[in-house]
């Protein structure tokens, strides 16, 4: 084992905290290890380090760069088969529970309240022999293009994730994010998209161009197009654009999240709905995490990668929480929804 997964087991077996991810496409992991036990929170934007933001903001959890070790390691570990597929752990209960969520979305949609909501809902899956070290590696190995991470604190638990989207990319005053929406199964590349999939992905699309019109002096918008993310696929679109001001870095984040994607549109009404229809707490997932305002590989940089928190599961007492989710418009059927969940809980548990 090398030196840097032997410092995971360490610091993971003597409760301290650290946070370990692979940015997509890269060929590097990278370590921030805490020292100490204490529980850091984000307190401004010039700060330095990796930020783990919960969906409301209420927690806004962070690594210093100035209080952690810094580590990294070549992704050439040896090939790892994937598990046997898990079986699906919902219940018929647990499916009625959600399709009666859907429902309720759909009725306050088509009040005319909201125009999309995103309804999730946790799936509790039983594990034996859980290794921290070989799971962190399958992610690299099976998810290349994705986002992956674990970031592990005694007062927050153990969360591991592979997320496809990106939430804001800073490099100066450039800024690059995307609009992320619609989803099927890998083997449907070939069938059109729906109209109620454009639609929301549009409705994305749409938000985050609002959203960032006074912040920025120009911007450039790809057309879009299906993006594979593991075994699902997805409509996707690039958005780049120059910031007026980069210290304005904080107020793009506070307009940008939680985006269309993961909450819904208007925004404060559909995380008033998902707050008090859901059912559960969401606490980082669809959230947003990683670096802010410096870079692992060039820390005379400032600038910042963020990610949403996506395909993510949270561990804890022999059990994976796993969190999934899904877009709701007026043409949504709750079944049908109720089976995407069940497609994108599939990213996560093979690694498990």
């Amino acid at each position: 084992m090398s030196d840097f997964f032997q410092k995971v087991s360490q610091h993971y077996n003597q409760n301290l905290p650290f946070v370990i991810y692979s940015k997509p496409n890269s060929s590097i992991s990278f370590g921030l290890f805490q020292e100490d036990s204490s529980l850091n929170f984000h307190e401004n934007f010039n700060q330095k380090g990796f930020i783990l933001n919960s969906f409301t903001s209420d927690k806004k959890i962070f690594f210093p760069l100035d209080k952690c070790a810094q580590l990294s390691t070549e992704n050439d570990f040896e090939r790892i088969e994937a598990n046997p597929e898990l079986k699906d752990s919902c219940s018929e209960e647990a499916k009625q529970k959600f399709e009666t969520l859907v429902s309720e979305a759909i009725s306050k949609i088509e009040s005319g309240t909201c125009n999309k909501i995103v309804v999730s809902r946790k799936e509790i899956q039983v594990i034996t022999g859980f290794n921290l070290v070989e799971t962190f590696q399958k992610l690299v190995q099976f998810y290349p293009t994705a986002f992956k991470y674990c970031v592990f604190h005694p007062e927050i638990g153990l969360w591991i994730g592979a997320t496809p989207e990106q939430l804001l990319k800073v490099c100066g005053n450039s800024i690059e994010t995307v609009a992320l929406a619609g989803t099927k199964m890998k083997d449907e590349i070939d069938e059109d998209w729906g109209d109620k999939e454009k639609v929301e992905q549009q409705l994305v699309t749409n938000f985050i161009l609002e959203s960032l019109e006074p912040f920025i002096a120009e911007k450039s918008v790809s057309k879009p197009y299906t993006h594979q993310a593991g075994n699902l696929l997805h409509i996707k679109t690039d958005i780049s654009a120059k910031m007026e001001d980069k210290s304005q870095l904080g107020e793009v984040l506070k307009v940008l999240h939680p985006t269309p994607a993961v909450c819904g549109f208007p925004k404060e009404k559909a995380k008033d709905f998902i707050v008090e229809n859901e059912g559960y707490n969401r606490e980082f997932y669809a959230g947003f995490l990683g670096e802010l305002n410096y870079e692992a590989e060039n820390l005379e940089s400032e600038n910042s990668d963020l990610f949403v928190n996506l395909r993510c599961m949270k561990i804890e007492n022999n059990k994976a929480n796993i969190y999934v989710g899904c877009g709701i418009t007026k043409d949504s059927n709750p079944e049908l929804e109720f089976f995407e969940t069940v497609n994108k809980s599939k990213t996560i548990k093979k690694v498990l």
